[in-house]
């Protein structure tokens, strides 16, 4: 249901930046500069921390068997996946998009490897542990909160086109034939996954595996068990560089219409990349390494991002009325964006009723601490801080050798 409201605001509005432009176009310039201040600052760049940190668990899973690897090695190989990948990012468009061709066939091979392997146990009679799964399970309105939290983790991407619509070719077809055909194969893929991890783990065995699917590997691909950790690997730097990809641009747009540092919005003269945007979402992606705890970041990544998520859907209902004379090549039915907009208020709300955590309180005090920086820098324009950021600019320009968009 997301997809298809983004489908219609991706094709109503044709720029970059996701939900960035839509905000502006909904509400105007506050709510814009907040949400490229929290995405910026924290929700992609953890995001990508979160992707980098999942790969270093599971290429360094098999050199310690039997037990977790040590945190420093995890940590180690995160920063090393965010600086390629930054990197391959920074030299081509083109490298990047045949990086992501590759790196998604791994995954497509090693998921079609498991849910075969998955039926074949079915077939077999291995339907034990579907038996009284949910023997046990609290249900309560934060926990069930806090578990779609995760779930939904799983499936974060289905907005990740409308952050490169300038770059795409013929996005009035291509955008929404990209969510009809995409959508429903994660969903059939992560189910069918699921499944099968289920015939040979108990819930138990499930939740302290600290790499699921090499667990699996184990004792269902033995003695080919090792493509498992090395095709998840490609899977997950696969997912890091489209979020690194898409990003980046972001940055980029936000950054051209004012509301970042200047010089975020300069393309490299030689590669024709947005250098600068994705160097700044690389280095802040490596901070977001140093906690290393991953529940920690995607449940403070999801509460933040779907705080956006409802008030950008909830911008598609308020334009219905106050921008009806807007071109809209696709049209949803008024239904779906007001159910996820309550949708994504419940996702909001029951973690922090259900189970009340400093945190989200945190991050709502970040997200509003962005008016602090919005005031003086982006509607007053205080002179005094354009002469200390214009050598930066400078300084910037010279170094990479990038020039302003236009």
């Amino acid at each position: 249901m997301g997809a298809l409201c983004f489908a219609e605001l991706g094709t109503m509005i044709t720029k970059s930046g996701g939900e960035y432009p839509y905000l502006m176009e909904a509400f105007g310039p506050i709510p814009a500069f907040l949400f490229s201040w929290a995405s910026v600052i924290v929700m992609k760049p953890s995001s990508f921390a979160i992707i980098c940190l999942s790969f270093a668990e599971y290429a360094s899973a098999p050199f310690y068997p039997g037990c977790e690897p040590p945190e420093v090695v995890i940590k180690c190989l995160a920063a090393a996946a965010i600086m390629t990948i930054t990197v391959v990012n920074c030299l081509s468009v083109k490298l990047a998009s045949y990086v992501q061709n590759f790196f998604t066939v791994a995954k497509m091979i090693i998921i079609i490897i498991i849910i075969v392997s998955g039926i074949v146990l079915l077939i077999q009679g291995n339907t034990q542990n579907f038996t009284n799964s949910f023997e046990g399970s609290k249900i309560t309105v934060g926990g069930i909160g806090l578990a779609l939290y995760n779930g939904l983790w799983a499936y974060d991407g289905w907005n990740q086109l409308n952050y490169i619509t300038e770059e795409l070719k013929n996005p009035y077809r291509n955008l929404p034939l990209a969510i009809i055909l995409g959508i429903p194969l994660v969903m059939v893929c992560y189910l069918l996954v699921n499944i099968a991890y289920y015939t040979v783990m108990t819930p138990t065995e499930l939740l302290q595996s600290p790499a699921v699917a090499v667990t699996f590997g184990d004792r269902v691909l033995y003695p080919a068990a090792w493509l498992v950790p090395l095709f998840v690997a490609f899977s997950t730097i696969g997912s890091a560089n489209g979020s690194c990809f898409t990003a980046g641009r972001l940055t980029y747009v936000a950054g051209r219409e004012g509301h970042m540092l200047k010089f975020l919005s300069y393309i490299s003269v030689k590669r024709l990349t947005p250098l600068p945007a994705i160097v700044s979402y690389g280095i802040i992606g490596m901070i977001y390494i140093i906690p290393a705890d991953i529940n920690t970041l995607i449940n403070y990544f999801s509460f933040a991002v779907w705080l956006f998520y409802g008030l950008t859907i909830c911008g598609l209902v308020v334009m219905r009325f106050t921008k009806k004379d807007m071109k809209r090549p696709i049209k949803v039915p008024i239904v779906i964006p007001i159910l996820m907009v309550l949708i994504s208020v419940y996702l909001v709300l029951a973690p922090i009723i259900g189970e009340p955590e400093w945190a989200y309180l945190y991050c709502v005090i970040f997200i509003l601490s962005g008016l602090i920086i919005y005031f003086p820098f982006v509607h007053y324009k205080v002179k005094w801080a354009q002469k200390i950021t214009k050598p930066i600019t400078m300084y910037v320009q010279m170094i990479m050798e990038v020039v302003p968009p236009e």
